[in-house]
């Protein structure tokens, strides 16, 4: 057992693995808080490292590519502050940090975890249902049926399109990007039979994020609503038998 207590949060390894308990310091961003604990298996890590600092050191965790929809939806746009993965470590406590280390590389070792990409989420993603209101709307989504509602900040036009309500099967991708420099970003659900070339402003499936303290919300939402599609590493599905050909006979039974 390792466990690291820090402002920013609680890291306990049993092993088997990690459990991050987010803190309630004010360094600790919203998104955190609201993703709360999260169990992160062993199979679900590729590495993990210390990096330490003049001031303080940071403990970050590597998942494997394709293990959590966390990361999956975000494509690694997330700030330091919404990050799970990483923990603020005060410099008294870098030797605590340095064991924690220690512990987690030899159980990888020991149980042989391979770091190739998964075909398959080993981590659940937010809990539904989940609401979050950040940029110029409210979005909610039940683990079916994904709403977004409009609010003061956006554009007229696509406000004049009303509260769209879809479902989940409908959505063929999620894309999300970080504000960066003069850039906006967005949360956008794409939908085959409504595609739309229409910057994210002007796309009633999409959400337009400011960069502002509430936006990595939006990344909950398209956590959990891209982990309950399927994964894009997923192998295909085998294809059903052609109609009309012979099935083999079952063996028969001693009697």
């Amino acid at each position: 057992m390792a466990e690291i207590i820090q402002k920013d949060g609680t890291w306990t390894f049993d092993g088997e693995a990690v459990r991050i308990v987010p803190g309630r310091d004010k360094s600790v961003g919203l998104a955190r808080q609201a993703l709360g604990e999260l169990v992160v298996p062993l199979q679900a890590l590729s590495g993990i490292a210390f990096e330490t600092g003049r001031k303080a050191g940071r403990l970050r965790l590597r998942p494997r590519e394709g293990s959590d929809p966390l990361l999956q939806a975000v494509g690694g746009q997330l700030p330091d502050a919404a990050d799970p993965y990483q923990l603020a470590v005060e410099p008294d406590r870098s030797g605590v940090a340095e064991y924690f280390v220690d512990e987690v590389r030899n159980a990888l070792l020991l149980e042989q975890v391979p770091t190739a990409p998964c075909d398959r989420y080993l981590l659940p993603g937010p809990s539904v249902p989940l609401s979050a209101t950040a940029g110029d709307a409210t979005a909610s989504f039940d683990g079916e049926t994904i709403r977004l509602e409009w609010n003061w900040k956006t554009e007229e036009s696509k406000k004049s399109s009303g509260t769209q309500t879809f479902s989940l099967a409908d959505v063929d991708a999620v894309e999300w990007l970080w504000p960066g420099g003069l850039e906006n970003g967005y949360l956008r659900f794409v939908i085959a039979k409504a595609t739309t070339k229409a910057p994210p402003k002007y796309d009633p499936r999409a959400v337009e994020l400011y960069g502002f303290k509430k936006d990595p919300l939006m990344a909950l939402v398209a956590a959990a609503v891209t982990a309950r599609m399927p994964h894009p590493a997923a192998p295909p599905a085998p294809a059903p038998a052609p109609a009309g050909l012979p099935t083999a006979a079952a063996p028969a039974l001693p009697g």
